[in-house]
């Protein structure tokens, strides 16, 4: 490993606070890079740029919190990025939200929940987008979507968010094409099940460990995910080596996209 391959960059992880985005964040530093992380929580933003300044040194490490759904909470956190951090050439989209509810259960809250999400990565994508454009920088991208965008899973009922994943795809493959002339490079991972504490949400304590255990017979390879498994390719994906990599959604799944586990 190149301990040191992002060193001069500075990346910024929209739902860098937990699970995948916190990974990924931590590992950026570790190589060198400064991080910008993105939460919902203002506690929970501090003790994530504390424990990234740990790694990367205080002044390399910032942490806002900003409440996605909220379109002037958006235009605040913009506002403070391009004030405090308009360097930012690296960007990872893994802001999630997830519960599992059926089609002819679900309200216009429901759905609007996980399309505001994505009209907030949209817009965050472009002003970071604009100025590396206006810089004249190259720069990588890297959306956090699932296989639920293109796999149903019977058990688990979500078509308004299995919708939001698949815009992302579309958005991965169609903002690729009209950056590369500028050097930009746009891609996405689409995880299988990761074990991360969005699970926590809405599975009862009581029933959370075999859920989890149920989970691992989806996987062709027989265990669930964890954000390290995410993170490693969405760092290869931010990196130099994958230079030649754009508009890509890679399947990170366990061979979920391949085959179905007889039986499940």
């Amino acid at each position: 490993m190149d301990i040191k391959q992002f060193d001069g960059r500075k990346l910024l992880v929209v739902g860098g606070t937990s699970g995948i985005g916190l990974e990924v964040a931590q590992m950026v530093a570790e190589q060198g890079g400064a991080v910008v992380v993105v939460g919902n929580r203002p506690e929970k933003a501090e003790v994530a740029r504390q424990q990234l300044a740990a790694v990367a040194g205080e002044g390399k490490a910032a942490a806002f919190a900003a409440d996605l759904s909220n379109p002037e909470s958006v235009q605040t956190l913009l506002a403070k990025l391009a004030a405090e951090h308009s360097d930012i050439d690296l960007l990872v989209n893994t802001a999630g939200i997830f519960y599992p509810k059926a089609f002819l259960e679900h309200s216009i809250e429901d759905y609007n929940n996980f399309l505001d999400l994505n009209r907030s990565l949209f817009f965050i994508t472009q002003q970071v987008a604009v100025s590396l454009v206006a810089q004249k920088k190259p720069g990588s991208i890297v959306n956090v979507t699932a296989v639920a965008a293109r796999q149903a899973i019977e058990t688990v009922k979500a078509p308004a968010y299995s919708m939001a994943k698949m815009g992302l795809d579309a958005m991965t493959r169609h903002v690729a094409a009209e950056l590369a002339e500028h050097g930009i490079r746009v891609n996405a991972v689409s995880p299988g099940m990761v074990e991360t504490k969005i699970f926590e949400r809405f599975i009862p304590g009581e029933q959370l460990a075999g859920a989890l255990d149920g989970f691992k017979n989806f996987h062709p390879l027989g265990r669930n995910g964890t954000p390290r498994d995410v993170a490693e390719t969405v760092i290869f994906l931010l990196s130099d080596k994958a230079s030649w990599v754009t508009g890509a959604v890679w399947d990170v799944d366990g061979g979920v996209m391949a085959a179905r586990k007889l039986g499940n």
